[in-house]
């Protein structure tokens, strides 16, 4: 949800969309190379990510203007076009997922296919590596206050916060046990508690990970079938 009320999403091989509560399209950017998330930045640019299916040879993320002109682009092959990245292709070569613009200008990236997140500079220069060796196909990092990054590990199934400075893991929640399989999102909430985002139930979790709210979706996913069905995202909007 963007300040001014209206909402921003993307639609996988289409474009990102910005839609007043009417559902009226207000802004659109079409590209059939887009995925997973975009994010509106302070200046009005709009920044976003291509990584289902992405190559070897695109941007695996983009930051436009309101007029649609790309004015950044980050490509993963200028890093990693090594062993033992460049033989990776699950979905994509990175299946990048996640993008976050950092008050200092950096910009923090998911990607999946690597098990990492990493931290770039506005030269594209990779700054860090986060969560490498920690993470199993990291989705949605979210940049806590403390610099520490809160993000869903797909497997094992669990929502872990890693110091950013030492690499280790300070809050972990395993997921399963408490029958939120395939979480794909962490949010910190003000009251400290942490909202998760699963494949069939949204849940409120404690620092202690006692679940104090929950939403389960009403359908019964077929068997077989669970991949693009289902939750993705969610957030807690409003003042509680």
């Amino acid at each position: 949800m963007l300040p001014n009320g209206n909402v921003l999403f993307t639609s996988r091989g289409k474009g990102v969309y910005e839609i007043d509560r009417s559902g009226n399209i207000v802004w659109s950017y079409l590209t059939n190379e887009i995925s997973h998330d975009a994010d509106r930045l302070p200046d009005g640019n709009t920044i976003f990510v291509w990584g289902f299916p992405d190559q070897i040879d695109d941007a695996q993320v983009k930051e436009i203007t309101p007029e649609g002109e790309i004015v950044w682009s980050w490509y993963a092959k200028d890093h990693f076009y090594k062993s033992p990245y460049k033989d990776i292709y699950d979905d994509g070569w990175t299946h990048t997922n996640a993008v976050t613009r950092l008050p200092n200008g950096n910009t923090v990236i998911s990607l999946r296919n690597f098990n990492f997140v990493v931290e770039v500079d506005p030269q594209g220069s990779i700054v860090k590596t986060i969560g490498e060796g920690i993470l199993n196909g990291p989705h949605d990092p979210e940049v806590q206050p403390n610099d520490n990054i809160l993000v869903a590990s797909f497997q094992p199934h669990r929502v872990v916060e890693i110091d950013a400075k030492t690499g280790e893991i300070v809050w972990q929640f395993a997921t399963v046990p408490q029958g939120i399989p395939g979480v794909r999102d962490a949010d910190r909430l003000p009251n400290g508690n942490t909202l998760l985002t699963g494949l069939q139930k949204l849940a409120e979790v404690t620092a202690e990970g006692e679940i104090v709210w929950q939403l389960t979706l009403g359908v019964t996913l077929e068997a077989g079938r669970e991949r693009g069905l289902g939750f993705y995202k969610a957030e807690r909007i409003g003042t509680k």
